[in-house]
């Protein structure tokens, strides 16, 4: 996939994480781009020797995130965009996205978990990336999440790797 309709930005800048890289993208609401970014990320965090549940569970939940972007905040939109932001150092991953829509509350998603809600398709995005990820946060608006990822961080396996 061609990232021509990509604007991007890239900084390379020293944390207390170590040594980071970032890129910033501008893409058209259309999920085939969205999730090509994402490959970038992934080897950055291969090259730091990120455990692969890692690169599996930040993938995930990035995946996850480009689609509620797309259809449910831009609504699919071809006239809107959805910003990313990429962070990578050696024990830490930060990936911010957002979109143009209104947004919605979290708080106010039910928990697909229940039982009349378990065969009914669709509503476990919010869920799995609050549970694959260290520390998920949404803006005010609910047009913008910004998830972190602690290398090793993984409460679903009981216990860390270090």
């Amino acid at each position: 996939m061609s990232l021509e309709h990509v604007r991007k930005e890239t900084s390379v800048m020293g944390t207390n994480h170590g040594p980071s890289w970032t890129r910033r993208h501008t893409i058209p609401s259309d999920t085939r781009i969205g999730s090509d970014l994402v490959e970038e990320l992934i080897q950055e965090m291969g090259q730091r020797e990120w455990p692969a549940t890692d690169l599996f569970r930040v993938q995930l939940a990035y995946e996850e995130a480009i689609v509620n972007a797309v259809r449910h905040g831009n609504r699919n939109a071809r006239d809107k965009t959805v910003d990313v932001e990429l962070t990578c150092c050696n024990e830490r991953v930060m990936i911010r996205i957002r979109d143009q829509g209104e947004g919605f509350d979290p708080e106010k998603v039910p928990d697909p978990r229940q039982e009349s809600l378990l065969e009914v398709p669709g509503g476990r995005g919010v869920l799995l990336i609050s549970e694959v990820m260290s520390e998920v946060y949404y803006n005010d608006v609910g047009n913008e999440v910004t998830m972190i990822k602690i290398k090793g961080d993984n409460p679903l396996d009981g216990d860390s790797q270090t």
